[in-house]
């Protein structure tokens, strides 16, 4: 009788995961980019750059929890691009819709 057990995980590739502390530096730099988009919002001399800014910070902060929180920096490569293509996406639907309801109807358009 034989006691060898294959394990799943035997001649892979081994990632080792990160420590909490780590984890929680990532949650502190989510909550640091979530306080300069509130104050980007309340800054009135950023009106103008504002929208931009404030969804350029939040794809920053959507690759960070895919990447971490997701843990798809230890996964195939497959799968972050899986991922980030939707975030892509997202963010030109933003963009477009950003520029039909507020920027052409300053032009006159729509």
């Amino acid at each position: 009788m034989s006691t060898d057990v294959t394990h799943a995980h035997d001649g892979a590739d081994h990632h080792s995961h990160p420590s909490a502390s780590f984890y929680v530096w990532i949650g502190v730099i989510l909550a640091v980019v979530t306080g300069v988009e509130v104050a980007i919002f309340y800054i009135e001399a950023m009106d103008p750059y504002e929208a931009p800014l404030l969804v350029l910070l939040s794809a920053a902060k959507v690759v960070l929890v895919i990447m971490f929180f997701m843990h798809l920096k230890m996964e195939p490569r497959f799968l972050t691009w899986v991922f980030m293509a939707g975030v892509v996406l997202a963010t030109f639907m933003v963009g477009a819709l950003m520029v039909i309801y507020h920027v052409l109807p300053r032009f006159g358009g729509l």
